[in-house]
């Protein structure tokens, strides 16, 4: 309990703080959720376009040349984002760890 803190606030402080670490991982979760699931999506629709371009005019198939670098770029823009991600994720459960043991 911080000091000066009046005894018949502790329940509301233990509340406060213990829903404050339940939407830490909530957060923490959904972020990482959201960024997997964006890269994921855009790489579906894109390959999902090359198929049909492929298939639908595949006399021209030397067109679906510049789709593919498209998404090979992406593919690699993902694994820059995973690397970040990973850190920010190993980061973050640094810090929530550290305030959870060290009693502020």
């Amino acid at each position: 309990m911080p000091q000066g803190v009046p005894l018949a606030m502790a329940p509301f402080l233990v509340v406060i703080e213990a829903v404050s670490y339940i939407f830490r991982v909530i957060s923490l979760t959904a972020r990482l959720f959201a960024n997997m699931m964006s890269g994921h999506c855009l790489m579906y629709i894109l390959t999902g376009f090359i198929t049909k371009l492929f298939f639908l005019y595949s006399a021209m198939s030397i067109l679906c040349v510049f789709p593919c670098v498209v998404v090979f770029c992406i593919v690699f823009l993902e694994l820059g984002i995973a690397t970040i991600q990973a850190y920010v994720f190993t980061v973050l459960i640094g810090l929530y760890l550290n305030d959870a043991i060290s009693l502020h």
